[in-house]
């Protein structure tokens, strides 16, 4: 197909206010790097649609409308995502057997340590759940907040601690080994 001298003006029009779209975006979005991501799909579309629009004058308006399309989608998206990784976290029949004795005493030390780091919230998830085999809806009950809240802080407080294990440790803590030499600084 190719691009007529209208396109051409549209194209040139969406372009110009790349800045715009994109601190639209990313306002949103709440990452950059996410924004930058919808609004490159969302200029393919455009460009496939581009032929739709009747006049090149309105191309700004109709963009902004083709991203508040997009940027909906992609909440939902995000939304699913989240409730089912709740749902899988809350899930207490993956557990085969809460702790092998052994395993939990060669767990690096550093990580136990580490988790006493955490914002108050989370490292009262890990010493619950985690390490005091309390399920997920019983924590939820004693700190008063929902289930599937809990899920959500006991998922974000696993990711706080494995990246802080991966800061403290480097590749001893990126390749999950159990029997840690690393030094801490």
């Amino acid at each position: 197909m190719a691009m007529t001298t209208a396109d051409s003006v549209v194209m040139d029009v969406l372009v110009a206010n790349h800045e715009r779209f994109l601190t639209f975006l990313s306002t949103r979005m709440g990452s950059r790097a996410d924004a930058e991501d919808l609004l490159q799909d969302a200029y393919i579309k455009g460009m496939e649609k581009g032929d739709q629009l009747e006049d090149p004058g309105s191309a700004v308006a109709w963009f902004y409308r083709l991203l508040r399309n997009a940027l909906t989608d992609w909440y939902r998206r995000r939304g699913a995502e989240d409730r089912a990784r709740i749902n899988y976290a809350a899930r207490e029949d993956l557990v085969e057997d809460p702790r092998d004795p052994a395993l939990f005493d060669a767990v690096c030390a550093c990580a136990l340590e580490l988790a006493g780091t955490l914002k108050p919230v989370y490292a009262d998830v890990i010493r619950a759940v985690d390490l005091g085999d309390q399920p997920v809806k019983d924590y939820a009950a004693h700190a008063g907040i929902s289930a599937t809240n809990a899920g959500v802080r006991l998922h974000r407080a696993r990711q706080a601690l494995r990246e802080r294990v991966i800061a403290t440790c480097g590749t001893c803590g990126d390749h999950r080994c159990v029997d840690c030499s690393c030094r801490r600084p």
